[in-house]
């Protein structure tokens, strides 16, 4: 596998991820203002965006009603 293919790879997988990472931020709950700026984050400054993202970001909450927290 010559070194392009690999860079090729790893791009296409980056976007993907990218894209991802857009759609949660888009689906979840909060602030508009929140979610624009975790968009432009993640677009402008992909891998260290999504990155960030993924450590710091909106969290996806489970709406389980058999969940201890939905019982209180």
């Amino acid at each position: 596998m010559q070194i392009e293919t690999i860079w090729i790879v790893l791009t296409a997988v980056l976007l993907l991820v990218e894209l991802w990472a857009i759609n949660r931020v888009r689906k979840a709950e909060g602030k508009s203002t929140n979610k624009l700026m975790w968009i432009v984050v993640i677009v402008f400054v992909p891998l260290i965006g999504v990155v960030a993202w993924a450590l710091a970001g909106p969290k996806h909450t489970d709406h389980n009603p058999h969940s201890p927290q939905a019982r209180q």
